[in-house]
C-alpha cells in the first residue's frame, strides 16, 4: 500500500475550504443562521488522533524490531487503514472548519468570540487528526530489508 500523497491532502483541504465557505455564505444569503461549529469538535478530533497514534505504537515496535512479540497482521492492516482514513478525514474536517472560519472573518460585521473560538479549535483539531494519521501511517511502515540478491526492497507499508 502506498503512503498518502500530500497532493491528495492538499486537494481535499482546498475542496473542503471552498465547501465550508460557500455553504456558510449561501445560508447567510438565504437569511438562515450562520454555521457555528461545536467547541467539542476540535477536541474530539484531537482525541481520535491520539488514539490512532497509540494504536500504531505496537505495530511500530514490531516493524522496527524493538519488540519480539508478534502482532496480528489483521490488526496491523486495520491500524494502517484507520491511519489513512484519519489523515483524509482530518483534511476534510479541518478544511471545512477553515472555510467557515474564513467566511466569519471575511464579513464586515464584528465577530463574536462564541463563533470564532470553536472554529479555530475545529481547524486545529482537523489539522491534528491529519498529522496524527500521517504519523501513524509512517509508524506502520516496514523498514527496507535485504532480499536474496543483497539489494534493499524499498520501504513498504505493513
Amino acid at each position: 500500500m502506498k503512503h498518502t500523497r500530500p497532493s491528495t491532502l492538499v486537494g481535499l483541504i482546498i475542496v473542503a475550504v471552498a465547501a465550508g465557505f460557500v455553504l456558510d455564505s449561501v445560508l447567510v444569503a438565504m437569511r438562515q443562521p450562520s454555521i457555528v461549529l461545536p467547541f467539542a469538535l476540535g477536541l474530539v478530533l484531537l482525541g481520535i488522533g491520539g488514539v490512532v497514534v497509540s494504536m500504531a505504537v505496537p505495530v511500530h515496535r514490531v516493524a522496527t524490531g524493538s519488540s519480539k512479540e508478534r502482532v496480528d497482521p489483521y490488526y496491523a492492516t486495520r491500524v494502517l487503514l484507520l491511519a489513512k482514513a484519519s489523515s483524509l478525514a482530518g483534511a476534510l474536517f479541518g478544511g471545512f472548519a477553515g472555510g467557515v472560519l474564513l467566511f466569519v472573518l471575511s464579513r464586515g460585521v464584528g465577530v463574536a468570540v462564541g463563533s470564532l473560538v470553536p472554529a479555530i479549535v475545529a481547524v486545529v483539531g482537523g489539522a491534528g487528526l491529519m498529522v496524527a494519521g500521517i504519523v501513524a501511517e509512517r509508524m506502520c511502515t516496514v523498514p527496507p530489508a535485504d532480499d536474496e540478491h543483497g539489494q534493499g526492497s524499498g520501504t513498504q507499508a505493513v
